[in-house]
């Protein structure tokens, strides 16, 4: 059954269904009895759909990359850079919350810190920013804790990227090529030399010249992303300590500092 503009009112399945909105849309709690509490949450919530989003695309890409599968892997790479021009914008909207309306909504949210954010953990992870020592915030939860340690001890998307310049020939050394996973990653002259090699001549090697300024951008707008957050945090509760004990600002200017991918940006000095 249709109605005049083609819609069917008793579909197989409605949109609300397929989209689980009634979930969805029942998920917002606010905890005090406060205006500006909502759009806290659903900041963060859609914040976590996107980052859930951006770690089913990188996995596969990295997967891709593993297959020798790239052009697939850079169209998986891409879209997570227009994800994160979305996740940059919702600073925007949360900053319109003024220091006065946060110090009112602050109590409600106890010791929950967007620190404990497991999928942003697991962005981490991915691509390349090992920690072992951040589990130790979600052993409380097992199936979590499970879920990254299984990506802690795998390749990250960097990680896979070297694997292949090594089967393509470049003298990736096996110190590198299988290492470690669970590790942190360190630069290696080696690996800045074969990047170098690939920029100098990008006709003959297009798809890696391809990979490596995908990388490049993605790793530029996480950075975007992280400065965003400081100067949205800076705005709103100035150098207090976070939420859940966190360091605040401090956290996330030392966040600033890092690189998923540090020959890529090295490499520009010595072209």
């Amino acid at each position: 059954m249709a109605d005049e503009a083609g819609v069917h009112l008793r579909p197989d399945i409605s949109y609300g269904e397929y989209l689980g909105l009634d979930q969805i849309l029942s998920a917002q709690h606010p905890r005090s009895d406060q205006h500006d509490e909502m759009l806290f949450i659903i900041i963060h919530q859609a914040s976590e759909l996107w980052m859930k989003l951006s770690i089913h695309e990188l996995v596969a890409a990295r997967d891709r990359i593993a297959a020798d599968d790239l052009p697939g892997a850079l169209k998986m790479i891409a879209r997570v850079g227009r994800i994160q021009t979305q996740m940059i914008q919702s600073w925007d909207v949360l900053a319109t919350l003024t220091p006065s309306e946060y110090g009112r909504i602050r109590p409600a949210l106890g010791q929950s810190s967007g620190f404990q954010s497991f999928q942003y953990r697991q962005l981490d992870f991915i691509l390349g920013s090992k920690n072992p020592a951040a589990l130790r915030v979600h052993e409380g939860t097992p199936r979590v804790h499970a879920a990254l340690t299984a990506i802690l001890n795998s390749p990250s998307l960097y990680d896979e990227a070297l694997r292949l310049l090594s089967r393509r020939g470049f003298a990736i050394p096996p110190a590198v090529a299988e290492r470690d996973w669970a590790l942190p990653y360190a630069p290696d002259a080696a690996v800045e030399a074969a990047w170098l090699a690939i920029y100098r001549e990008p006709d003959r090697y297009w798809d890696l010249y391809e990979l490596a300024e995908k990388l490049v951008d993605l790793d530029y707008r996480f950075q975007q992303w992280r400065f965003s957050h400081l100067k949205t945090v800076e705005r709103i509760i100035g150098r207090k300590t976070g939420t859940g004990g966190s360091a605040g600002l401090g956290y996330l200017a030392r966040a600033l500092e890092t690189s998923f991918f540090p020959e890529l940006l090295k490499v520009r000095t010595s072209l």
